[in-house]
């Protein structure tokens, strides 16, 4: 009871109450959150109204701590978002409010908000300083939690380990049916791809297309079906193999699940992989460990080079003075090592 900092009430006075959390985006946040809503609930038998974008919305679905989403209405500009969240407040009116999104947008909701509001601690004087600083200042600080750790002191404990953290998306049968079905009809009988995502919210983060279709050629060299996932521009259009922009975010779920382990830039589909048990590749570019976004299974590999210039922002939406050679020089060859490492290729 010494970790309590913040959140209203003791534990027992807690038990069962529903609690407000909004995180309109981005994909990969958003995912994120949802290992840490489990854990509140397991530890503080709390539910959830998830408020958040209406295409984030379904990664929810099925999840038993999460008693329904809200969505603001698509593109609803300054006046109809504040008529959201005025109408929104009204309606949990006394439920904790639990940002964990820190923007300008969330704090018009608080503000709003009639109950109790929680934040999480968003370091982001810290990681100015950091990139400022070209990764001197508050390295510590920043290495010492990671994104679902540092939501998960919104409640005002102690973090658990990042492990304990990881996110988790709840599949039906029927899903997972329908993507069995749809792999058999692509590859042979129970097959178990190796799955790469190659795209990313910001072209610098995006594992390039000659890295990409060099590793499908060591693939198909030993062997080793390959499903290519995501939305972007495909790398294989006329080929079955290649569902580009065929996929919802929960059949892309389901399909990961089947996947041996998952190719991928730093990027929203890494940690839905997380969330159904699938172990990743990731290639990291201009971002790095200390934003918080590392993926934290016991058998994840992430690839990297330490080179002067990382990180060069947080996002990776910046120019390149090199041309991107923080991803160039991850090769095909390097991806193929760690996926024979982690003993993936049979």
């Amino acid at each position: 009871m010494d970790d309590l900092l913040q959140f209203p009430g003791n534990i027992a006075a807690n038990a069962g109450k529903t609690c407000v959390v909004f995180r309109l985006g981005r994909f990969g946040d958003v995912v994120l959150a949802s290992g840490v809503l489990m854990r509140w609930a397991l530890e503080f038998n709390l539910n959830f109204v998830f408020v958040t974008g209406n295409e984030f919305a379904p990664l929810f679905r099925y999840a038993p701590f999460v008693r329904e989403t809200v969505s603001p209405p698509p593109n609803p500009g300054l006046r109809n978002f504040f008529l959201f969240c005025r109408e929104t407040a009204e309606r949990f009116r006394g439920s904790p409010l639990i940002d964990l999104h820190g923007v300008l947008r969330s704090r018009l909701s608080s503000r709003l908000w009639q109950g109790p509001v929680l934040r999480y601690p968003k370091n982001a004087l810290e990681r100015r300083l950091f990139l400022a600083s070209g990764g001197k200042l508050f390295k510590n600080t920043l290495l010492a939690c990671n994104v679902p750790q540092r939501y998960y002191q919104a409640l005002g404990f102690r973090p658990p380990p990042a492990p304990d953290l990881r996110p988790r998306i709840y599949l039906s049968e029927e899903e997972v049916h329908t993507a069995r079905v749809r792999l058999d009809g692509i590859f042979h009988p129970g097959a178990r791809p190796v799955a790469l995502h190659i795209h990313a919210a910001h072209p610098l983060k995006a594992i390039p297309e000659t890295t990409a279709r060099t590793l499908l050629t060591l693939l198909c060299e030993r062997g080793i079906p390959c499903l290519i996932l995501g939305r972007g521009k495909a790398l294989l259009p006329e080929n079955r193999t290649d569902l580009t922009n065929k996929t919802s975010l929960r059949e892309l779920g389901a399909l990961l699940s089947f996947c041996r382990v998952l190719v991928s830039s730093d990027s929203g589909p890494l940690h839905l992989a997380a969330a159904v048990d699938t172990p990743v590749v990731a290639l990291f570019g201009p971002t790095t460990r200390e934003w918080g976004f590392y993926p934290c299974g016991p058998r994840d590999i992430v690839l990297e080079k330490d080179l002067s210039c990382r990180p060069c922002s947080l996002h990776g939406g910046i120019r390149c003075g090199t041309g991107g050679q923080c991803l160039s020089s991850i090769t095909a060859e390097d991806v193929m090592q760690a996926i024979e490492q982690g003993g993936w290729t049979s």
